[in-house]
């Protein structure tokens, strides 16, 4: 007989935590695929991957959010704390953590339109970064030669502007660039085309233009892209887009805007009348401020009233004046000339004086008071090194001989300057030497260089060299308070 088990418990199923996050995953995507929720943005930032991080919430209870990179770049807002938003999107539930996230797919603020909040975030923002102030505002060109315009092709807008301006001005060279003035392409066509005129130099003003249209149509020119390409253009862009009533970021960055495109063609080049009008006021103005100036200089020249006669004395005693100092100056300089010449004559003489090679002269000529000792001439006195003047007559005996009737000539003396008369040793006033006596000393001295002449290559060269080096020092030697002088030793030198 067969036995049934009955089982009267629960059935118990067990989920690992993977397959119990998959399966809530499921759950939720199956229930809140596409959904709205309405709430205040809290922590809003981004992390240099590009995505926005966030939190919705209300009165009692928030949400994570996430908004990745690539669905960012459609957003026509960017979250900011203490927003209210509604956003568009699908719950999920990130694996890692464990958390529920709400992944956001579209938002819109609450209260006023997107594209509303839109335009107003980013004109704070251009406006903090000194777009929209006045000092970078470049003035446009008199009368432009080339002109780029940036429309559609099809449009009614450059047929208008191609005729005010033919009207206008005839002449002027215009170049088009086409480009999509509404859609998603719109505004990184009209950037291109402001980039290209920009790169190019070719034109001295570029014109935006489009026709009117609602906010989401003039959109394109509200789009960061086209206002950061109009704050970049090297050439003055003029902004001509909608009618007056509209206003567009594209406005406030360019260097001038226009009501409408036809406005914006009249403010680029003006009438050829209007221009001949502003050369004849200019004229008028010249002729009216050179005659005001005439008639101020006539004014002043009768209010002086010159007299020629008082005029012609005047200037005769000023050409007097400067001929008395030009006469100063010359009697100035002749005289500081003679005076300059004394004092040089004057130290000539005092080197001359002193010069050391007359006083050895004078020296030899006063050898007989030499051997007392001592001899006086002016203020000097002269003290013989008896030491030196014996080692003097011993070499003069080896190269002359004992019976030779030249007496040696002083060798080494020590010359000691006396501010007065002093007589230093065994004193005897000398005041003349017996010509006779110096008569024949110059004669035997002279006989004595002859004779030394044929011998000189066959002395000892320790002698020569002594003496040779005795009478180098003696020519560089300088006279100062106390010096020494050394002469050669043998006649010929003297």
């Amino acid at each position: 007989m067969e036995q049934f088990t009955l089982d009267w418990g629960l059935q118990r199923r067990s989920y690992t935590v993977s397959e119990l996050t998959a399966e809530m995953r499921s759950m939720l995507a199956g229930e809140f695929a596409d959904i709205w929720v309405s709430g205040e943005i809290s922590g809003a930032k981004m992390p240099p991957s590009g995505h926005y991080y966030f939190t919705l919430k209300d009165e009692s209870a928030q949400i994570r959010c996430v908004c990745y990179k690539m669905t960012a770049r459609y957003l026509k807002f960017k979250p900011q704390d203490g927003v209210a938003v509604l956003a568009r999107g699908r719950v999920d539930l990130y694996d890692a953590r464990g958390d529920l996230q709400f992944m956001v797919e579209a938002l819109e603020p609450q209260g006023h339109g997107a594209l509303q909040f839109a335009f107003e975030q980013l004109k704070r923002k251009l406006a903090a970064e000194g777009l929209f102030e006045q000092a970078r505002k470049r003035p446009l060109p008199a009368m432009p030669e080339r002109i780029g315009i940036v429309t559609s092709p099809s449009g009614a807008v450059i047929s208008d502007m191609i005729h005010i301006l033919e009207r206008r001005c005839p002449g002027r060279h215009i170049r088009l660039y086409p480009a999509q003035v509404q859609g998603e392409s719109a505004a990184e066509q009209i950037a291109s085309g402001i980039e290209y005129f920009g790169a190019s130099g070719w034109p001295e003003v570029v014109i935006v233009a489009r026709g009117g249209g609602s906010l989401e149509d003039l959109w394109a020119f509200n789009e960061e892209r086209v206002a950061r390409a109009i704050a970049a253009s090297p050439v003055p862009v003029v902004s001509a887009v909608g009618h007056e009533t509209d206003f567009t970021i594209a406005d406030f960055v360019a260097d001038l805007r226009a009501p409408t495109p036809s406005a914006a063609a009249e403010l680029v080049v003006c009438t050829r009348q209007s221009l001949v009008d502003g050369l004849s006021g200019a004229e008028a103005r010249l002729r009216q401020a050179a005659r005001l100036t005439l008639a101020l200089r006539a004014r002043r020249f009768h209010a002086v009233a010159i007299d020629p006669a008082r005029l012609h004395r005047t200037l005769g005693r000023r050409m007097q004046r400067i001929d008395e100092l030009e006469y100063a100056l010359r009697d100035g300089v002749r005289n500081a000339l003679t005076t300059r010449k004394r004092a040089l004559d004057a130290i000539a003489t005092r080197l001359v004086q002193r010069d050391v090679r007359l006083q050895f002269a004078e020296g030899d000529r006063c050898r007989p008071a030499v051997r007392e000792g001592v001899f006086l001439r002016g203020y000097r006195d002269v003290r013989v090194d008896e030491r030196a003047a014996a080692d003097a007559g011993a070499l003069h005996h080896r190269h002359v001989g004992e019976d030779a009737k030249v007496e040696p000539p002083m060798l080494l003396f020590r010359m000691i300057v006396i501010p007065r008369p002093r007589i230093v040793g065994p004193a005897r006033k000398i005041s003349h030497v017996p010509s006779a006596a110096a008569l024949e000393n110059e004669h035997a001295i002279a006989g004595f260089r002859k004779s030394r002449a044929a011998d000189r290559a066959t002395e000892p060269a320790a002698d020569h060299n002594r003496i040779e080096g005795v009478a180098h020092r003696a020519e560089q030697g300088s006279i100062t308070r106390q010096f020494a002088v050394e002469i050669r030793a043998r006649p010929s030198a003297v």
